[in-house]
Order: C-alpha cells, then sequence, then structure tokens
C-alpha cells in the first residue's frame, strides 16, 4: 500500500462520512479524495514527476490534507515544513531537498514554483505514475531540539507498515474522532492523520491551542473521542486550564509521546482524563514514527516506562559494542523493522552512525526490566559531564518537574573552570513566588548533590517548535552567544 491509497480507501469505504472538521466545517472522504485528485492532475501538468519534490508550508486545514495526498498520488516525494520557520531557515530547507514546487500563501523563493489551492483547476484528469512502496514518500525533517535538523527519508512502506501498527495496538475504530493540535509536518502529528483515515475514523483541527479552553469546548461540542499531544501540551492542560473540573462523556483514549513526561504529571493525567485510557507512547522521525506503548492498564505497574515493542517492530537496549543488554543494565535504545527509515538526505556519514548491524540506534539511553518494558534514563546526547560525573539532563528535569510550583523546565550544561560543566536549570514556574532556595531544598531531598543545578533562570517560557518540543539547541545558542559576544 502507499501513502495516498490510505485516503482512496477511506474514500471508497466511507465515500459520504465526515472525515476532517476545520473552522466550524467538515468535508467528506469523497470531497478530500476529488481535491487530492486535482491536486496530482495539476502537478503532474506542470511537469511534476515521480520522485520530484514537493514541499507544503501550510497550517493543518483541508488545504494541507489535500495537498498532502495529491503529492503523493503525482508520485512525487512530500516534505511538509515548519510554519514557524523564518524565511532563510525555509529557503536553506528547500535549497537542501531541491524542491521543485512549494504550497505556500506567502512569501517567493528563487528557483521554486510556488502555488496555492485557489489556483487548482477543478476535474483535473490523473494519470498516476507506477511506484512501490519501498520508494522515497517523504523527506521528513527533525526538529533539531538538540541539534540542526536532518531530512528523514521515509518510504512508503515505512509510514504505511507503522500507521497499520498503531491502528491495531490503539485498536482504532471507523467512529473514533481525534482532537488535532500537533502539526501535521511533525511526525506524531502526521500519524494522527493517517492512522484515523485508515481507520475511517475523523479529525478535527484546532490551531489555537494558545486558548486551551477553547480546544476543550471544540472537544465536548463535537463528541471527540481522542487526543494526543507532547509533555508540553499535558503541562499546559493540567496546570493552566480548567481541565480537572470538566467532564468528557464520549473521550475513549488518550495519547502522549514526543518526549519523557514526568510519572507524575502522568499519574495527574490519568486522572484528569478518567476514565480515558492514557497510552504513554516513544518514537522517533526515523521510525515513522512509533516504536513503543505502555498498554493503559499495565501504566499503574509501569510508570515511568516508555513500554515495550509496538507491533511488527523489534526494541532493545545494546551496549558500545552492539550487544544485548540483560535486564536492569543501561545502553542504548536500538530498533529494527519495516518503519525504519531508508537514512538521512545526502548525508551517507551520519546515516551510517545510527545504522548498525540492521538496527537504528536512537540516541536514547535506558534499560529494561524482567517484563521487558523499557525505562529511558537520557540521551547520549544530553549527558552533562560535571566534576567527572556523567549526569543524565532528563533525570533532572523529572526531579524539577515534580515539584509542586514548576510549570515546566530544561537542563543543560554550561562551561565552568572548575567542574569542566556545571548544571544549569531553566524553570517556568506555575506561581509567582517561587524561589531558587525553595528549588534547592526539595531537589536536595530527592537528587545527590552532584546532581542539583548549580544555577537557575526562571523564564516566562521556553523557546519551542510548534510541535512544542522544548529547543535545547537554542537555550545552548544563546548562551554561548552571551559568553563569546
Amino acid at each position: 500500500m502507499l501513502v495516498n491509497e490510505i485516503l482512496e480507501k477511506a474514500a471508497r469505504e466511507f465515500p459520504d462520512k465526515a472525515a476532517v472538521w476545520f473552522r466550524g466545517g467538515w468535508r467528506t472522504y469523497a470531497q478530500i479524495d476529488r481535491e487530492a485528485d486535482c491536486v496530482a492532475g495539476y502537478l503532474i501538468s506542470i511537469g511534476v514527476k515521480a520522485g520530484d519534490r514537493v514541499a507544503v508550508l501550510l497550517e493543518n486545514s483541508f488545504d494541507y490534507i489535500c495537498a498532502h495526498f495529491g503529492i503523493h498520488r503525482a508520485g512525487a516525494v512530500e516534505v511538509s515544513l515548519n510554519t514557524e520557520l523564518k524565511a532563510d531557515e525555509i529557503k536553506r530547507l528547500l535549497d537542501d531537498c531541491g524542491a521543485k514546487v512549494i504550497f505556500a500563501r506567502t512569501n517567493s523563493w528563487p528557483g521554486v514554483r510556488q502555488i496555492t489551492m485557489g489556483e487548482i483547476p477543478a476535474n483535473m484528469a490523473v494519470s498516476v505514475p507506477r511506484r512501490i512502496d519501498v520508494d522515497l514518500a517523504a523527506i521528513v525533517y527533525t526538529s533539531g531540539v538538540t541539534s540542526s535538523p536532518k531530512g528523514v527519508m521515509l518510504s512508503h512502506l515505512n509510514l504505511v507498515s507503522n500507521t497499520r501498527s498503531i491502528v491495531e495496538y490503539l485498536g482504532l475504530r471507523s467512529d473514533d474522532r481525534m482532537m488535532v493540535v500537533l502539526p501535521f509536518y511533525y511526525i506524531y502529528g502526521r500519524s494522527l492523520l493517517y492512522s484515523h483515515f485508515m481507520s475511517g475514523g475523523s479529525l478535527v483541527l484546532d490551531n489555537s491551542f494558545a486558548y486551551p479552553a477553547k480546544v476543550l469546548n471544540t472537544m465536548r461540542e463535537l463528541e471527540v473521542t481522542a487526543f494526543a499531544g507532547v509533555p508540553s501540551t499535558f503541562s499546559i492542560l493540567l496546570k493552566k486550564s480548567d481541565l480537572k473540573s470538566r467532564k468528557f462523556p464520549s473521550l475513549r483514549f488518550v495519547t502522549q509521546a514526543g518526549g519523557g513526561m514526568a510519572p507524575a504529571m502522568q499519574k495527574e493525567a490519568v486522572e484528569a482524563f478518567h476514565p480515558a485510557r492514557l497510552y504513554i507512547m516513544y518514537g522517533s522521525t526515523e521510525a515513522a514514527p512509533r516504536l513503543t506503548y505502555v498498554e493503559p492498564e499495565m501504566l499503574p505497574k509501569k510508570w515511568g516506562s516508555i513500554g515495550r515493542a509496538i507491533p511488527n517492530v523489534e526494541v532493545i537496549v545494546v551496549d558500545k559494542s552492539g550487544n544485548r543488554c540483560a535486564p536492569g543494565i543501561a545502553g542504548e535504545i536500538a530498533a529494527r523493522g519495516s518503519n525504519i527509515m531508508m537514512g538521512y538526505w545526502k548525508d551517507p556519514e551520519a546515516t551510517a552512525q545510527v545504522m548498525k548491524n540492521g538496527y537504528y540506534l536512537t540516541g536514547d539511553l535506558g534499560y529494561a526490566d524482567e517484563d521487558g518494558y523499557i525505562f529511558l534514563t537520557g540521551r547520549s546526547k544530553d549527558i552533562i559531564k560535571a566534576g567527572g560525573n556523567r549526569i543524565s539532563a532528563k533525570e533532572i528535569e523529572d526531579a524539577i518537574d515534580e515539584i509542586p510550583g514548576v510549570l515546566e523546565s530544561a537542563v543543560i550544561g554550561v562551561p565552568d573552570e572548575i567542574l569542566g560543566e556545571a548544571i544549569k536549570a531553566f524553570i517556568v514556574p506555575a506561581k509567582a513566588d517561587l524561589t531558587k532556595e525553595q528549588l534547592i531544598a526539595q531537589l536536595s531531598s530527592r537528587l545527590p548533590a552532584f546532581k542539583v543545578p548549580k544555577w537557575f533562570e526562571f523564564h516566562e517560557s521556553l523557546p519551542k517548535n510548534q510541535s512544542g518540543k522544548i529547543l535545547k539547541s537554542k537555550l545552548s545558542h544563546e548562551l554561548h552567544e552571551l559568553w563569546n559576544g
């Protein structure tokens, strides 16, 4: 199956079903399928050939979905771009992938033809080029949370096989209705689009999460059955909205991925969304995206775990020699399956660094317990070396986030003449009277002295990408400029 066939199959089986809600209105599968057909026909008519890259710079919308599936139907390679990027960053990515066309509403980029959905004629004839599932389907740029973005090459097989696994373990049904606040250019958001179309479900698009009460109102009014978010999404809902006083009779399940969520917040989310079931999940762009999940009924026994492998995927913990670690022994998380990427676009060296012995090395560190459930301990590139100690930034962030009065945090290493690196914590307080002394007192009772941050800095917010991930690379860059300016 190809990516575009996910929509085509849904349109055959549920032609008149309300598939997507956006800005007060619904469109059916048949309507979306017809528009995607017109996109494909138009792209072919202007000279787009199989394998050409076509970029999409649009917010979640009817236009995005129709353009997305139309590009795949035309046999082109789809490249979704972060709508929050600055023009020079967009130009750099367009040059990197060699995009021939871009769907966008503003600006223009030399050498790339820009089109809008409004200029596409109705009833375009389509002669679809032959493609197979191992062909390149998309280039998805990583978020660049700890480094520069890389172009992840995903085949139709990668994306479709992972979608099938997600549909299976979530038990998705045609009557499911997912509230989407995550952007589709982000691989987690894209998985919501694919999995609910594959199951014949519906999507409710709301790009106004800056006003969480509005999103919660829409969820109740439209009888949403599912919700998905990253840790910061849940932090905002739990600490800056009236979620806990609301009831959602139709809500069936909630999913969380996109970074580790502290066990204390997991417990809070379970209580707030009850009786809806909470799925804790883990993955990466390179895995298209899902690798593991925790069954809701196992969550109380496995707080803090990222779970076990999803169907049709193997996930293990390996040592530096690539050997499988025994239960309880820490190493690097590695995975294999038909969902694992083809490699990094135009970067064989970076590909070789993470693809070894048939496995994808995630860069995340952790261990498996006796039952095979995996627990993360940090990230190989997110380790602080302070005074000879190797310290996981994640461990410290989890401890900080459990402190009452903390909304969110980020921990990085900063240059220190004595320690080599010292620990610095960036804190967003949930209440104005939170002090450094209170934080030190709380952390000293939870962590050994060498893991308590030396520096604390309070902010109203932390830099994030649109998917809600904290951009540690930006924090580090700003500090570097400050010290070396």
